[in-house]
């Protein structure tokens, strides 16, 4: 009998370890997207990077800056069409200012913008990107950026990824880090073939002002 009683309670040690991080029961999956793509939805302001390791089968190789609600936008770029190409852009309504490493300020529409990329997707595509994850996990608590966060194994479909990261053309076994504290999306890792991206977003709420410089003469 001491036998069983010890085997019982091995068992139920072994239980609470594999579900639990620091004594405290780990959220489910489902529950905690859930939470935070509502939290998404009432996102304000953002600041993104996006980043690539080795050569991924997407066009983009890095994006920094900074989103409001609206769609307005600023930041940099780098994509790889007929070579690495480079440039600053600011995005408010439909007024489109890029410049590449010499010249100044040229302008484009909006559509020309996002057939390259959309900024806007960081806030928009996001709260559908977590409202559609599948086999969501919560697998453990990590800090990202000095926040704690919950890393949660997701199966992500390529038509929503397809809107973050242009030029994905396959679903994704990915890992989301959501802040414990606001539900809020802290970072996104994306095996692709041939490499990977990394989304990591901050400064939540913080104030930004877009404001569009004077193109050059033509």
């Amino acid at each position: 009998m001491r036998t069983i009683a010890g085997l019982v309670a091995a068992a139920l040690l072994l239980l609470t370890a594999c579900t639990s991080t620091g004594g405290a029961t780990l959220p489910s999956g489902p529950d905690l997207l859930k939470k935070s793509a509502d939290a998404m939805r009432a996102v304000k302001t953002v600041a993104f990077t996006i980043d690539t390791k080795d050569r991924p089968a997407v066009p983009v190789r890095h994006a920094e800056g900074s989103l409001t609600r609206a769609g307005d936008a600023k930041g940099t770029l780098q994509i790889e069409i007929a070579g690495l190409q480079e440039f600053e852009f600011v995005v408010s309504g439909d007024t489109v200012r890029f410049k590449g490493p010499t010249g100044g300020f040229q302008t484009m529409t909006r559509q020309q913008l996002t057939a390259l990329y959309d900024p806007s997707a960081v806030l928009t595509g996001v709260p559908e990107l977590l409202a559609t994850a599948k086999d969501a996990r919560t697998e453990g608590v990590e800090k990202v950026g000095g926040s704690d966060a919950y890393r949660v194994a997701v199966t992500l479909a390529q038509q929503t990824l397809a809107k973050l990261i242009p030029g994905v053309q396959q679903g994704v076994n990915g890992t989301l880090w959501v802040d414990k504290a606001t539900s809020r999306l802290l970072k996104i890792d994306l095996p692709l073939s041939g490499g990977s991206v990394v989304v990591t977003l901050g400064d939540y709420d913080a104030p930004v002002t877009i404001a569009v410089p004077s193109s050059s003469p033509s």
